[in-house]
């Protein structure tokens, strides 16, 4: 595994432990036996990450589509986790920010 596999690895078990109930789905679609399954999931995410007007789809689907198309797609992998990472920052800072108000 190299460098970027496993930076963008951290961020599955970062998203696992910040959101404990998916961390089964996470390791099941993580499995390599799961690839012609995990290829089809991430678009559908991305797509409805598009049409995030809808009530059920937000804008929520596109990381989590982009992450699940960056473990089969190895050019995608360092921009996406690094987009993840600094999205995780930022979201950290401003979560802190809002508790001191």
């Amino acid at each position: 595994m190299n460098k970027h596999s496993k930076r963008l690895h951290r961020q599955f078990d970062a998203l696992g432990r910040g959101i404990p109930p998916a961390r089964g789905p996470i390791a099941w679609l993580l499995a390599d036996r799961m690839r012609r399954v995990r290829l089809p999931v991430a678009c559908l995410l991305i797509l409805g990450g598009l049409v995030s007007i809808l009530p059920f789809f937000g804008i929520w689907m596109l990381p989590l589509g982009f992450l699940l198309l960056a473990v089969d797609i190895p050019a995608l992998r360092p921009s996406v986790s690094a987009i993840i990472i600094r999205t995780r920052r930022r979201w950290a800072v401003w979560r802190h920010r809002k508790e001191i108000r």
